[in-house]
């Protein structure tokens, strides 16, 4: 992680969740095999993107997306 910053490395089970700050939590729906699928509540004007969408240019997709 860039900047310093440390990672936190949490084991969850479906239906369990996290809280960030005061509003925003992540919730796991559903895993299947390598899949996990998160919920994640949030204020509207916080931003939510996937690293590969944050990372690239302009914030489009990169090709294979």
């Amino acid at each position: 992680i860039q900047g310093g910053m440390t990672m936190l490395v949490l084991s969850r089970t479906p239906s369990t969740a996290i809280i960030l700050g005061d509003n925003i939590e992540i919730e796991v729906i559903a895993i299947r095999g390598n899949q996990v699928k998160l919920g994640i509540r949030a204020p509207q004007e916080v931003e939510i993107l996937r690293t590969e969408l944050k990372q690239h240019p302009d914030n489009e997709p990169p090709d294979n997306a």
